[in-house]
């Protein structure tokens, strides 16, 4: 039996193994930086719904400011977190 091996297959095989750790390397950089580019996205995302949530607890305050101790009375139903109270007569 006489085994022989072509150079031109070790080289074959040496190249389709080079550029296949290359594409894998390739594609693990890909995947990485998007999700980076994900993980950027959501924080923005985060950070423009607190952007809003302070607004509008800054609106709702300046309101509630606004209005502190001034009473209103109205037929509808009252707005905000209002509170109904009974009192007593001091004599």
């Amino acid at each position: 039996m006489h085994t022989l091996v072509h150079p031109e297959v070790i080289e074959a095989s040496i190249s389709g193994l080079f550029k296949t750790v290359l594409m894998i390397l390739g594609a693990l950089i890909l995947l990485r930086f998007l999700g980076r580019v994900m993980i950027a996205k959501r924080n923005l995302d985060e950070e423009r719904a607190d952007l809003a949530r302070e607004k509008e607890f800054a609106r709702e305050r300046n309101e509630k400011l606004k209005n502190f101790g001034k009473v209103s009375v109205s037929k509808s139903a009252p707005k905000g977190d209002v509170q109904d109270v009974d009192y007593e007569e001091i004599k």
